[in-house]
């Protein structure tokens, strides 16, 4: 059944916190497709909840392998029209997206809350930072200039033309629900393909709402798509549908390889963000109330569920026992509770397989002899982990090998550079590393010696549009953001034109 319009849903009176949006509109729970707010032909739906409460946020529309399949024809007979449009229309209808992006950031924030559990701070710093890449790719959009080539052959005219690959399907995680949406979403479009997009069915409201700006914002039928349910069937028809011609995933290394190998029969272009497992390196020079002040921040943000977090730090030895004081001491000061509660730090995990895999992290680590600094005061609810530290955690300990979506930070000495620089390195993974030195030439060292896509030196933030975001190794495949992040939704076209 399709709806031009959508009311108010009625489910509204369910969570009282849906009473502090100014624009009720803006949640939606029906699937956006072709133009139109999609549910299932069967009335089928999932629930969405809030993480702190448990209390149901939306009941959205389950759709499956047929709509999504609906959703890339629409997509691919929009797809004409969107990649000829002029570059400066594109992004004048981009520009205009940001604009209503900004202008609802406290409801889409209280929407990302309710649903993701994050606090109300960070999911503020989400909203402006999911802006910022609609705002930056509104720019490149008119920098996909013609390349011209020096001719090796007489009479010869070589020009190199970049052209959108074509519809673009897009899946995206729960832990930043708008961020990782606009980050592909916005260069997909700059650069002329048309969309469909799966977002996570823990925090598809999000997704949703960005939609129902789109289409404020006058984006055509068909550009911008999204499809609701589960995943796997979804992404599954994506993935076969050869009308798709470029995937952009983030998750796990471990489904990243398998919609990897399902895209293969029609060779799709592949945009991969996968696991991250960042070592956190602190020398003896560096300041430390710098060096405590980088961990915090590189380790909890988000709850600890963050591809870029800190998940195996290691401190040199001589200044070991008193880093340690001082992180505990840190992680003890944290408040711990709902999102929506005045200076929350640290709220609830996504869902009860995340507790269940950071206890069992934390009971490896204590069988492996570490010690636990922090974190026996008991949790706040069913979903929520107490900030722990674990000290002296061995490298054979699951902590030092599996990525961590906990506020649990594992802590472990060093003596050598050479030695932390193997042990860093020794992982399938390579998304970001940070370092804390103020020794300039070990600094540069680091920076080479790393397998990381990114390496922070005496900071934690250090991503946004203007860079190129991706990883090393089985971290993924290409980059986002940047002018790298918009050629990798194009195709290079060579044309040779005779002048004789």
């Amino acid at each position: 059944m399709t709806h031009p319009t959508a009311s108010i849903p009625a489910t509204m009176d369910t969570h009282p916190a849906l009473s502090r949006l100014k624009d009720p509109r803006l949640l939606r729970e029906m699937a956006y497709i072709g133009g139109r707010w999609t549910g299932a032909q069967s009335d089928a739906r999932f629930e969405v909840r809030d993480p702190a409460s448990g209390l149901t946020v939306a009941r959205v529309s389950r759709l499956g392998a047929n709509d999504a399949a609906q959703a890339v024809a629409a997509a691919a007979d929009a797809l004409p029209d969107w990649k000829n449009l002029l570059p400066q229309k594109r992004a004048a209808l981009l520009r205009a997206w940001y604009e209503l992006i900004i202008e609802a950031r406290g409801d889409l924030a209280l929407i990302m809350t309710l649903e993701q559990g994050k606090p109300l701070s960070e999911s503020l710093g989400e909203i402006d930072y999911a802006a910022s890449f609609v705002e930056w790719f509104a720019e490149e959009a008119k920098r996909l200039n013609v390349e011209g080539v020096t001719s090796h052959l007489p009479g010869a005219e070589m020009v190199v033309r970049r052209e959108a690959l074509g519809v673009a399907a897009l899946l995206t995680p729960w832990n930043f629900p708008s961020a990782m949406l606009t980050r592909k979403a916005a260069a997909a479009l700059a650069a002329g393909c048309t969309v469909v997009a799966h977002s996570s069915s823990y925090t598809p409201l999000s997704a949703l709402a960005l939609a129902e700006l789109a289409e404020r914002a006058g984006f055509p039928a068909g550009v911008f798509n999204i499809v609701t349910g589960d995943a796997e069937p979804i992404a599954n028809r994506f993935c076969d549908d050869a009308r798709v011609r470029v995937v952009s995933f983030t998750g796990s290394t471990e489904i990243g390889r398998k919609i990897a190998a399902r895209c293969a029969g029609t060779m799709k272009r592949l945009v991969m963000e996968l696991g991250g497992h960042a070592p956190l390196i602190v020398f003896e020079d560096a300041d430390l109330d710098k060096a405590v002040t980088i961990a915090m921040g590189a380790k909890f943000a988000t709850s600890g569920q963050d591809c870029l977090a800190a998940n195996r730090i290691y401190v040199q030895r001589s200044v070991y026992e008193a880093f340690c004081k001082e992180f505990a001491r840190r992680i003890e000061g944290l408040k711990v509770g709902p999102g929506l509660e005045p200076d929350t730090e640290i709220g609830p995990l996504m869902h009860a397989n995340a507790v269940s895999k950071a206890q069992a992290q934390i009971d490896d680590a204590l069988v492996h002899g570490a010690r636990m600094l922090t974190g026996d005061r008991p949790a706040a609810g069913p979903l929520y982990i107490t900030p722990t530290l674990l000290a002296d955690v061995p490298d054979d300990a699951l902590i030092m090998s599996e990525e961590t979506f906990a506020p649990v930070a594992a802590v472990t000495a060093f003596d050598t550079e050479d030695e932390v620089v193997a042990r860093a390195n020794a992982t399938e993974y390579g998304l970001v590393a940070y370092v804390v030195t103020e020794n300039g030439a070990r600094a540069l060292r680091l920076g080479r010696a790393l397998e990381y896509g990114m390496v922070a030196v005496n900071r934690v933030k250090i991503t946004g549009a203007p860079i190129p975001f991706g990883g090393m190794k089985q971290s993924g495949l290409g980059r986002e953001g940047s002018r790298h992040g918009l050629e990798a939704f194009t195709d290079l076209k060579y044309i040779c034109l005779d002048l004789n």
